[in-house]
């Protein structure tokens, strides 16, 4: 694991500072693994991270954490509680400790529940909840340094090894679910810990939907099958996906698959400092749209990656965020044709001084198998 550095909660510490806050109250199990590399999803129950102006911060985490939060080099105060305990109670005696009438109280807007910040507001009545810390994090987070980008990097060639295995167990009659779980064992027997989100494994007409789930249906000879899967290396993550045959593919699946490839191609050389997230999308949507398929293409060209698969910023149209140096995204064109066939090319990237880096390289050529 690597061990705290306090670097990262020292500048969001100046944010509070800056905005006169009394204090942030941080809810996102992921905004305190990026503060802390203690990293743990609580599910239902209460992990948090209390960042004052004038006092040190602390962490709130269930019993059962608490050694695991120490070996992450914590230098701070720890408190943990029982599941029989009233753990936002808890929380709300020692902030009182420290700040007994706050003013001004930061949130996570985004993610707090709205049954854990009414019980912050009835603990805290007379404070003002207007300020929201998300942005605050997002831009943080946005700007990857070098042993991030090294982290993804590691992550991306996981991924590669988990195409192999995916395309390597390809055979007609295999069920989505099989070549999922034989891809999944491949690259967990190399030491992988973990995929990043569920492996989607689509064949024919069903990868026309987007966000559908690999299912028991079986593949056919002569069919596109897409792959969209990622791995997870010391908290960060890789998200790619490839489109593949198996068998021969019709002139109209090719024809697809080349529009898309185009897309994602130029969508990429595109990239560099000084140019818009917004021109990024419009390059990938102009060549699908001019191919007869624009209709087709039914999201965003991309999303912010790093330690979740989904971060800030979104590429597409509407934002003309510029983009910089250390900005991670991915590039995901698609065309989706109900009843039909659905094709989608991805890599993330990370933006250099002069373009950009993907941190995947399986071929993206369409592959026949």
């Amino acid at each position: 694991m690597t061990k705290f550095n306090e670097t990262r909660l020292n500048k969001l510490r100046q944010s509070i500072v800056d905005n006169k806050l009394d204090f942030a109250y941080i809810s996102d199990f992921k905004t305190i693994q990026y503060l802390t590399t203690f990293g743990s999803n609580p599910y239902e129950r209460i992990l948090a991270m209390i960042v004052f102006a004038d006092h040190d911060p602390f962490i709130f985490a269930p019993a059962l954490e608490i050694e695991v939060v120490k070996s992450s080099g914590w230098p701070y105060d720890l408190y943990g509680y029982q599941d029989n305990e009233d753990g936002l109670q808890m929380i709300y005696d020692h902030i009182k400790e420290r700040v007994a009438n706050p003013k001004r109280i930061a949130t996570e807007q985004g993610n707090l529940t709205l049954a854990r910040f009414s019980r912050l507001h009835d603990n805290f009545p007379e404070a003002d909840y207007s300020f929201d810390l998300t942005p605050i994090v997002e831009h943080q987070r946005l700007i990857k340094d070098a042993d991030e980008i090294a982290k993804l990097d590691q992550a991306g060639k996981d991924a590669d090894l988990a195409f192999a295995a995916g395309f390597k167990a390809l055979k007609a009659g295999k069920t989505e679910l099989q070549i999922a779980a034989e891809l999944e064992f491949a690259t967990k027997n190399r030491n992988v810990t973990e995929m990043s989100f569920g492996t989607l494994v689509q064949t024919a007409e069903h990868a026309a939907d987007p966000h559908g789930e690999t299912s028991d249906l079986p593949l056919k000879d002569n069919a596109l099958v897409l792959f969209d899967l990622g791995t997870v290396y010391k908290g960060y993550i890789s998200d790619a996906s490839r489109t593949v045959a198996l068998g021969q593919p019709t002139d109209h699946m090719r024809e697809v698959h080349e529009v898309v490839l185009q897309a994602q191609l130029a969508a990429q050389a595109a990239v560099k400092p000084g140019v818009t997230a917004v021109s990024i999308d419009k390059i990938a949507r102009d060549i699908i749209t001019k191919a007869g398929f624009g209709q087709y293409f039914i999201h965003r060209l991309g999303h912010g990656m790093g330690m979740s698969e989904h971060e800030y910023p979104s590429i597409m149209a509407g934002n003309d965020l510029i983009l910089e140096p250390g900005m991670c995204f991915s590039i995901e064109p698609g065309v989706y044709i109900p009843g039909d066939l659905g094709v989608r090319i991805e890599d993330c990237i990370h933006v250099t001084a002069d373009g950009c880096l993907p941190f995947t390289h399986m071929d993206k050529k369409l592959q026949l198998f």
